[in-house]
């Protein structure tokens, strides 16, 4: 076999890798429409950078679950990459964890895709609520996986679990998206800025910054740092075990 044939034949390979993985990503449809993105000033425990505005949202796919381990772990396989560390918390199902903002840009350009927007992020979550959370006034520990010893408002506590678990445990939300509070933060593409006053469409965030913005809460959050216009960030170089993302694909 000749160079040229090798070269063919590795790329093959790649290529049936790359569709596998694909496959396994299941992808929700995300319709368009517009929203108001931040919080009301009456929303309990809100911040001074959750300015409400109206933002339109083209349509998109979004992966239905955060990228598991068993996906990441295919990705730096195939791309000889690091695999990060699962805190012995298991792997497979498990969101992957201790990614950096630039890791998972990478996966997601391996694929083809990309990480959401903060707005996107935001719209898909609340999946037309305008609640605190896209549960309601209320998110329990029945509902997604945070500090349930540190509920939203007066609300009753309840279990805290003290680590990720494996994604889909809980409902979905009404577009079909699953654990978008709780469990793991979640990388997107904006660099940390104020949110602009005005109407918007497709806001792409500042062109430049020093922290990338996380959306989402994780297990180990308080309530409030779960509700859907909580604005949370890191460095793009920085890796956690609560940092974890989902991707996303235009129409």
């Amino acid at each position: 076999m000749n160079m040229t044939s090798i070269f063919n034949k590795l790329k093959e390979l790649m290529t049936i890798s790359k569709s596998t993985t694909s496959l396994a990503i299941e992808w929700i449809n995300i319709p368009s429409g517009t929203f108001m993105m931040g919080s009301p000033t009456a929303e309990i425990d809100r911040d001074e950078n959750e300015i409400q505005h109206l933002v339109t949202i083209s349509a998109f796919k979004m992966s239905k679950f955060a990228v598991t381990f068993e996906q990441y772990d295919n990705f730096c396989k195939n791309t000889k990459r690091y695999k990060p560390d699962d805190e012995d918390w298991g792997r497979g199902k498990q969101p992957v964890i201790n990614v950096s903002w630039h890791d998972a840009k990478a996966f997601a350009s391996w694929l083809d895709c990309r990480l959401p927007t903060e707005a996107e992020w935001e719209y898909a979550c609340r999946s037309g609520t305008t609640t605190p959370f896209n549960t309601g006034n209320n998110l329990t520990a029945r509902q997604a996986n945070y500090d349930g010893q540190t509920p939203y408002g007066n609300y009753s506590k309840g279990e805290c679990r003290r680590k990720v678990i494996p994604v889909g445990y809980f409902s979905p939300n009404t577009w079909g998206l699953c654990d978008m509070h709780g469990n793991i933060f979640e990388w997107c593409s904006d660099w940390l800025g104020d949110l602009d006053t005005k109407a918007q469409t497709n806001p792409q965030g500042p062109s430049e910054g020093n922290r990338k913005v996380m959306r989402g809460g994780c297990y180990a959050s308080s309530a409030k740092y779960c509700r859907s216009a909580y604005r949370s960030s890191g460095y793009p170089n920085q890796r956690d075990y609560c940092f974890g993302f989902r991707v996303v694909l235009l129409e």
